[in-house]
């Protein structure tokens, strides 16, 4: 009900369904009069804890998507719009020039029309008009000694750098200009006095700008002053232009040398490059506001200042782990960046996709070199592995964090070479899942899985026996130290099972961390995400690759002899009706073998897959099966049975069909009869038969019931096992155990210690 309530109560108005845009997921949020409060208590009042979560966790993605919208609109149209900021700026400047042209000449047409004016007037006094010349020369002089003692003032305050008071004093003189009444000349003559002094003083506030001794209080005060003249473009490409030079300057005293490589040398770096990218950031933004034009200008010249610092964090520092195959070292570098990168988010500024567009070809680069890596040192370890199953030494377990679940994890039995593939997979999860941002899990878990599928191969070479593979030294083709016993035989199983069962999916967990807590705080079911599903079924293919091989080896070592002939074939059942007695009925020797190979293998297999039961049943039902298929589809078989120059009798069939049942008991009482096996022997039987009847013998006839052969295939078991002795025994001659002799018995077990 919770989750009914959670949906219908924000469906109105966020909807989190992935075929909408994002101006659609945002609509709600655009309208002038949206209160956050009244939302939050119309529609979040009756939530639970844990749908205000879930919701917390769609608001932040919704967020993330909403900033990385804006960031990629703001960088596709950067170009332009920087250029047309600087085309506004020089009309701004050009502005200001026509605004004093039209000023000085304004004056102008003032003074020439007041001197009209005077002339204009009929006064014939002589008198008047010389007294008029007489005031107009006093005011001149008068102004010429004010404007003297202005320029003598300015003057000294350019040379005693005191630019805040020149600034006031020459605000000061425009204004006094203004106010008074003067020739056109002499006002035109003060005018572009005035405007020299104002280019000298801008002249000496950029080149105060520049020097080294500059400190930031009179850098900010000189853009300032730089600014209120009028040169605001300038003043701009200049406060970035002193940070620039302070940064190179400070960046020399970290010139990289043997000792200061790696993280130390990366943290000092990344450090001094993006606080001076800060603290030119705030100058801006306290001087020039949020001018669009200098904010542009800003993100501009951070991107540049950022490539430079990538490609100087590149030559020096990870350029040669990354060749090397030091993941560790380069996500240390990398992540050290990002994070001093990610401060500046606050301030506006989204550099982190400009480090990794220059840090992710290094770490692929990295990733692809130790995967390799993985391959070659687990490789060089298997030629010695003894295929022994131990615990992982205490030296292998930096990687186990605090879990529960992993400390479990860490104490799987395997073999040398397993306990290094893991531990080497554990450590590359590791390094690749602190940098989330990157988004290399897919990448990793792919070679994560050629890994897996390279030492699977390996393991697959160790098999004595292997058909299609052999364990020499040639293209394509590593050396690794046999798995001579059934014991090894099947901790070989055993490395891989546990690998691909438990240990990897819980390493792939850790190239996701951000999305599996997501998925955690959401349920409180666990869900396996698709992702990790599709790791374990091609994890399984490999498992079931490895145990193919095994139990094809197995196989033909049972039907096949060291010399090449074959054990399983038409003519052990076609000799039977050969002779004139009857036979001692008890199973053929090469189904006695797989019956006793099945019972030594169940025996170790439930010694080493302790808790794996199923995988042990399905290895014996997959080993029975195969052999059971092998015969079963042997075209050369059947067709000496059935076509022969000899025919199957009734003494052959009844061993056939001995034989059969024999297969059937001891894998039923072993568990491990699927289906699909039990349908397969009967199908054989039934084929048996037809070839008896395509003879013209009733076969129905010459056949026991079968109680008799499940009696004579469970003695047979017995025996072959140890738990019957028939020697010294009374029996009823009538009994249907009345062929077994002590023969067979001695038989059987000279098959079995073979």
């Amino acid at each position: 009900m919770e989750r009914e309530s959670f949906s219908s109560s924000i469906g109105d108005s966020l909807d989190f369904d992935k075929e909408l845009t994002l101006s659609d997921k945002l609509k709600v949020f655009k309208t002038t009069n949206f209160d956050p409060q009244s939302y939050v208590t119309n529609h979040c009042g009756a939530m639970s804890e844990k749908a205000i979560r879930h919701l917390c966790i769609h608001l932040v993605g919704l967020k993330k998507a909403s900033a990385e919208e804006m960031r990629k609109n703001v960088y596709a149209n950067y170009a332009s719009f920087i250029r047309t900021s600087r085309e506004i700026s020089d009309l701004e400047g050009e502005l200001v020039s026509l605004k004093n042209l039209l000023s000085t000449r304004a004056n102008i047409i003032h003074t020439i029309a007041d001197g009209v004016r005077v002339e204009s007037l009929q006064d014939g006094s002589v008198s008047s008009r010389d007294e008029a010349i007489e005031l107009e020369l006093r005011e001149t002089n008068k102004s010429d000694d004010w404007f003297t003692q202005l320029n003598e003032n300015l003057e000294i305050l350019l040379a005693e750098r005191r630019f805040d008071e020149a600034l006031s004093a020459l605000d000061e003189g425009e204004r006094a200009l203004d106010q008074k009444s003067l020739p056109a000349s002499t006002l035109l003559s003060f005018q572009n006095m005035i405007l020299q002094t104002r280019q000298k003083l801008a002249d000496q506030l950029a080149e105060s700008t520049c020097q080294a001794s500059t400190n930031g209080f009179e850098l900010r005060s000189s853009v300032q002053a730089m600014k209120q003249l009028g040169d605001g473009p300038r003043a701009h490409n200049l406060l970035l232009k002193s940070h620039h030079q302070k940064l190179n300057r400070n960046m020399q005293l970290l010139q990289p040398t043997s000792s200061s490589h790696g993280t130390s040398y990366t943290t000092a770096l990344s450090h001094l490059v993006f606080s001076t990218i800060a603290q030119a950031s705030n100058d801006s933004l306290a001087i020039f506001s949020d001018e669009p034009a200098f904010t542009s200008e800003l993100v501009t010249w951070a991107v540049n200042q950022t490539e430079a610092f990538a490609r100087l964090i590149k030559k020096n520092v990870i350029a040669a782990p990354a060749a090397s195959g030091c993941l560790r070292v380069v996500t240390e570098c990398v992540h050290i960046c990002l994070g001093h990168c990610s401060l500046l988010e606050d301030r506006g500024l989204a550099l982190c996709p400009t480090l990794l567009r220059m840090f992710r070809p290094f770490l692929e680069q990295a990733l692809s070199a130790s995967l390799k890596r993985i391959d070659l040192c687990t490789a060089a370890i298997a030629a010695m592995d003894d295929w022994s199953m131990n615990y992982p030494p205490m030296a292998a377990r930096s990687w186990v964090s605090a879990s529960v679940g992993s400390v479990v994890a860490s104490q799987q039995k395997l073999s040398s070479s397993a306990h290094r593939f893991n531990t080497m997979i554990q450590e590359l999860c590791e390094d690749i899942g602190s940098l989330e941002i990157l988004h290399l899990s897919e990448q990793a878990l792919e070679g994560i899985l050629q890994s897996f599928n390279s030492y699977v191969n390996t393991m697959i070479n160790a098999f004595p026996a292997s058909a299609d593979t052999e364990n020499l030294d040639g293209p394509g083709r590593k050396i690794v130290k046999l798995a001579e016993t059934e014991t090894q035989q099947i901790a070989v199983l055993a490395n891989a099972l546990t690998l691909a069962d438990e240990l990897l999916p819980r390493a792939a967990i850790k190239l996701n961390r951000i999305d599996e807590l997501a998925r955690r705080a959401s349920s409180d079911k666990p869900n396996r995400p698709p992702e990790q599903r599709e790791l374990k079924r091609r994890l399984q293919r490999l498992v079931d690759q490895l145990r193919d091989s095994f139990c094809r080896q197995h196989v033909l070592d049972l039907i096949f002899t060291e010399d090449g002939g074959v054990r399983l074939n038409a003519e052990m059942y076609l000799c039977m009706d050969d002779g004139r007695d009857e036979p001692e009925w008890f199973p053929s020797p090469v189904f006695q073998e797989l019956f006793v190979k099945l019972t030594r293998l169940s025996s170790i297999v439930s010694d080493i897959f302790v808790g794996r039961e199923r995988f042990a049943t399905i290895l014996l039902m997959r080993l029975t099966e195969t052999v059971i298929l092998w015969f079963s589809e042997d075209q050369n078989f059947w067709d000496e049975l059935e076509a022969g120059e000899r025919s199957l009798g009734p003494l052959g069939l009844q061993q056939f069909y001995l034989d059969m049942e024999f297969v059937i008991l001891f894998a039923s009482q072993g568990r491990y009869l699927s289906r699909n096996l039990h349908q397969v022997m009967k199908n054989i039987i039934g084929k048996a038969i037809e070839a008896v009847q395509a003879k013209n013998i009733d076969p129905y006839s010459v056949l026991p019931e079968d109680e008799w052969f499940a009696d004579v295939a469970q003695i047979a078991i017995k025996m072959l096992m140890g738990h019957a002795d028939f020697d010294n025994a009374e029996r009823d001659m009538n009994s249907p155990t009345q062929s077994v002799s002590a023969r067979s018995v001695s038989s059987v077990h000279s098959h079995g210690s073979s």
